[in-house]
């Protein structure tokens, strides 16, 4: 008695997993409340820099998606970087742009990221910047 109460438990809870998989969106497509951010480059390379001279970079970007495009923040991973972004929501075909500004006041290599939040599917979009601070 106790095997067959065992397999019908495990029988119920085999189809309530399978019908969880078939009801879920697929990820390859992406959902249609969803923008989606075609960035032209993930990584920048300020090469030498010097010390004490603040270097910036545009991140620009165009929404492929359906809906349009909302950034609702741009983090830093340390407080030597100040990142902008486009604060109006991007149309589907427009673009947008987010900027990174580091303070090069430390000499040495570095590689910092802004972690950009967006109604994409991921959520987020990492954007990096690096290079080396020299002395004057």
């Amino acid at each position: 008695m106790k095997k067959l109460i065992f397999l019908a438990a495990f029988v119920m809870t085999a189809n309530m997993v399978v019908a969880q998989m078939a009801a879920a969106p697929s990820s390859n497509q992406p959902s249609s409340d969803m923008a989606v951010a075609v960035v032209d480059n993930l990584v920048h390379d300020f090469g030498k820099i010097k010390q004490g001279v603040p270097v910036t970079h545009e991140f620009s970007f165009v929404n492929k998606g359906k809906a349009p495009m909302i950034i609702t923040n741009a983090q830093p991973s340390c407080g030597c970087t100040i990142p902008s972004w486009t604060k109006d929501p991007i149309p589907p075909g427009g673009q947008g742009y987010v900027k990174a500004t580091y303070n090069a006041a430390s000499p040495g290599a570095f590689d910092k990221s802004v972690t950009v939040t967006a109604n994409v599917e991921t959520g987020v979009v990492t954007l990096r910047i690096r290079g080396e601070v020299v002395q004057n």
